[in-house]
């Protein structure tokens, strides 16, 4: 399983990358807020750090768009800006149809905001790179999110689609889980979310016994 950052802060990424061999990062309108820069800014910057690679950058159109061609242009824009740019467009009607022209022109897309199988199965025939199903929001709202993953993987199994799936709004480490059991492709998430799944307090009081031990031998 690949390890997306869900993030647009560059000191995020940059300890992502180092720490962890991060495989690519999603961003969207809140988290360029968040980071106080201009959205074009930001990313030029995020793009910068994965020159080189073939790490995927994802980055959202105008979520204010409501017509296809205004996606398909800001997304050419985009894309042009950096070869890890991958354009993120929403679950709808004009979405999918960006999808499938961009797809046309050779540009990846991240088909967002997919809170139903069906929504998938139309994001991956339009030709979407990425599918990402919101499970957070999901679990939050009392649905079950388990077995909605595997009908989306399911789907793309049968039918032989190649996108690959991005397990979004990932809140726990118990999700990341449950992803990867499911066999997702790729989970995202926020930094804290990935630091406190990676830690366990099990492992903080078996290490200090360790040291204790360690101190009352001679190492030589």
């Amino acid at each position: 399983m690949k390890f997306f950052l869900d993030s647009a802060h560059i000191h995020e990424i940059e300890y992502a990358l180092k720490m962890w061999d991060l495989d690519g990062v999603t961003t969207n309108p809140r988290h360029v807020q968040a980071s106080g820069k201009p959205f074009l800014t930001v990313i030029r910057e995020i793009g910068s750090l994965f020159a080189g690679t073939d790490k995927p950058i994802s980055v959202e159109v105008n979520p204010h768009h409501t017509e296809y061609e205004k996606m398909v242009a800001e997304g050419e824009k985009l894309a042009a800006m950096s070869p890890n740019f991958v354009i993120k467009l929403p679950a709808t009607e004009a979405g999918y149809k960006a999808v499938s022209m961009l797809r046309q022109r050779g540009i990846r897309s991240n088909l967002t905001l997919v809170f139903s199988a069906v929504q998938a199965l139309h994001a991956m025939r339009m030709g979407a790179y990425f599918v990402s199903p919101f499970i957070g929001w999901k679990e939050a709202n009392g649905e079950e999110v388990q077995s909605f993953i595997q009908e989306i993987l399911a789907i793309r199994d049968q039918y032989g689609f190649s996108s690959e799936i991005i397990v979004a709004a990932v809140r726990n480490g118990r999700q990341i889980t449950d992803a990867a059991i499911t066999g997702a492709d790729i989970v995202t998430a926020g930094l804290s979310v990935f630091k406190e799944a990676f830690d366990h307090p099990y492992t903080g009081v078996g290490l200090q016994k360790f040291q204790e031990f360690w101190d009352q031998t001679p190492y030589e």
